[in-house]
């Protein structure tokens, strides 16, 4: 199901003399990584398959691979995010090649009062985008393809950023998304247009509207609670694309204007276990990946915040602006 691209990792190892490579795959990718290892060091270096979680592109592992002394990383699954890389990079995109056709028709039903329809995806998926252009085009719609800085390619979305969704929103009546619920989620709390969700792992098409109001009443909940706080955790992320430091600091400097106590947490990796230890802190402001706010609030036991909704808290913004579409970026 997966394009793995075998030969040109074997073919990059060895043109570029590498001695040892780190190997960073997602949890959905992990159960190659044996099978790559073996490319790797048949192409004459030894192979290292981190074992430690791979969220995204913000997460490559320049750290891990000083550590072990690696002079090569090999990223699979997400695109180039970061602009500098210390440890030389190279990124497989793991394209899938699965039959989109039944869940993009079904899509195009749950649609039917749109004529102009943005078309976002996965970078799993954008190599079919061409595709699905063609089958919209067939129903009778218009198609339109948004871009983003942050992502490399037309139409690709990434968990935390969904510009190729607001880049185009008031130019279409609504949204076709291929991939799956986290991303399609995203979608949905980033335009109030109708999203029809094109879903190939599940091989059908459905909305995620009534998820989003579900997100969004929590959210408001969340920030009502953390309004009760004296004491805040502001949660700084050590992954390079999520190192947000002076984002942390000005929501560190605010809560201190507002009469509340704030305390700068650094964290790799933000858990409700990590957090727990934390007694006397009665709420967080989380300025690193926002979906751990939005997806995972629920697991943790005080309130987690994002760094708008925030914002909306000390009333420096209105809950209207980020229902609109604002959740992510600072």
């Amino acid at each position: 199901m997966y394009e793995l691209d075998e030969e040109a990792l074997a073919e990059e190892v060895r043109r570029r003399g590498a001695r040892r490579v780190v190997i960073q795959l997602p949890e959905g990718l992990k159960r190659f990584g044996p099978r790559l290892a073996s490319v790797v060091e048949g192409a004459g270096a030894v192979a290292l398959v981190l074992v430690d979680p791979c969220y995204g592109a913000c997460g490559v592992a320049f750290q891990e691979a000083v550590e072990l002394d690696a002079d090569l990383i090999v990223h699979y699954g997400h695109s180039r995010m970061l602009s500098e890389h210390p440890i030389p990079t190279i990124y497989f995109d793991a394209r899938m090649d699965v039959d989109l056709e039944r869940p993009v028709r079904e899509a195009l039903k749950l649609l039917g009062g749109c004529r102009r329809v943005g078309v976002a995806t996965t970078l799993q998926h954008v190599h079919k985008l061409n595709d699905v252009r063609r089958l919209l085009v067939d129903g009778g719609m218009d198609v339109v393809v948004g871009v983003s800085e942050r992502t490399e390619y037309p139409g690709q979305v990434i968990g935390c950023d969904y510009g190729a969704v607001k880049s185009v929103e008031k130019e279409v009546d609504g949204f076709l998304f291929v991939g799956g619920r986290f991303h399609g989620l995203g979608a949905q709390l980033s335009t109030l247009k109708p999203v029809g969700v094109a879903d190939p792992y599940e091989g059908r098409a459905y909305t995620l509207r009534e998820d989003a109001d579900r997100m969004l009443r929590r959210r408001y909940a969340n920030i009502a609670e953390a309004r009760e706080a004296e004491s805040f955790g502001v949660i700084v992320g050590v992954l390079p694309g999520q190192r947000r430091t002076r984002v942390a600091m000005e929501a560190k400097r605010m809560l201190e204007k507002a009469g509340r106590k704030a305390t700068l947490l650094a964290a790799r990796y933000i858990t409700p276990e990590a957090l727990s230890g934390f007694r006397t802190v009665e709420a967080f402001v989380n300025t690193a990946c926002p979906r751990i706010s939005l997806d995972d609030a629920h697991r943790f036991e005080r309130p987690i915040l994002t760094f708008r909704e925030l914002m909306v808290m000390l009333g420096r913004l209105r809950w209207e602006d980020i229902c609109s579409g604002g959740w992510f970026g600072n």
